[in-house]
């Protein structure tokens, strides 16, 4: 292997390593990120590929000793890239489990369960894993939407076109039709009561 060669397999492992130190990534993510060809030969800024994280990722990349020509012809790359994600999966350094929990732990507060196994699977963890994370988002689902749905509406819907804004702003934060009717119901039993009592 040339000096060169292996120059830039050490950057390639050093920014990998800034990555993950940085957020807890899946292996998809991650092999995505370092296979990005730099924009021009002696560039240190990588394209635009997932919008999310760019802003963030960018600083790191930019700080990571990364070689002005690729010394790493592009057939070998992905087999590079490959090794060393099996080696930080071995070292337990990359954990598809540890990445599904931050993101539902991070996300269930403002979202519902389609929006967060919609991203989980963008995100290319296995489907085991988003089954097991929305079972445990479902368990408290409701409480999360209700709040959601308090905080953003004050009254219940007055006519059918105020319920459908309510359900369509329900519905974009991942929510089910019958969570949203559950929710917007709730609301209105809620209001009622309220009202009754004084």
């Amino acid at each position: 292997m040339t000096t060169a060669k292996s120059k830039a397999i050490s950057a390639l492992r050093e920014r990998a390593l800034a990555l993950l130190a940085r957020r807890e990534h899946t292996a998809l993510e991650l092999k995505r990120k370092l296979m990005r060809k730099a924009q021009q030969p002696g560039s240190r800024r990588f394209p635009r590929q997932d919008a999310e994280d760019f802003a963030a990722d960018a600083d790191v990349v930019a700080q990571a000793d990364v070689p002005e020509q690729p010394a790493i012809p592009d057939d070998e790359l992905e087999e590079h890239v490959d090794q060393l994600l099996q080696d930080f999966k071995q070292r337990g350094w990359l954990s598809e489990q540890r990445f599904t929990e931050q993101v539902v732990h991070a996300r269930q507060q403002k979202f519902g369960s389609m929006r967060i196994a919609h991203e989980l699977k963008q995100k290319g963890v296995d489907e085991t894993l988003i089954a097991e994370a929305m079972q445990q988002v479902k368990q408290d689902e409701f409480s999360h939407a209700l709040q959601i749905y308090r905080k953003k509406f004050a009254q219940p819907p007055a006519s059918r076109e105020e319920w459908a804004k309510q359900a369509r702003f329900m519905q974009s934060r991942g929510f089910s039709m019958d969570m949203i009717k559950r929710v917007i119901n709730a609301g209105n039993q809620v209001e009622t009561t309220d009202s009754e009592d004084r």
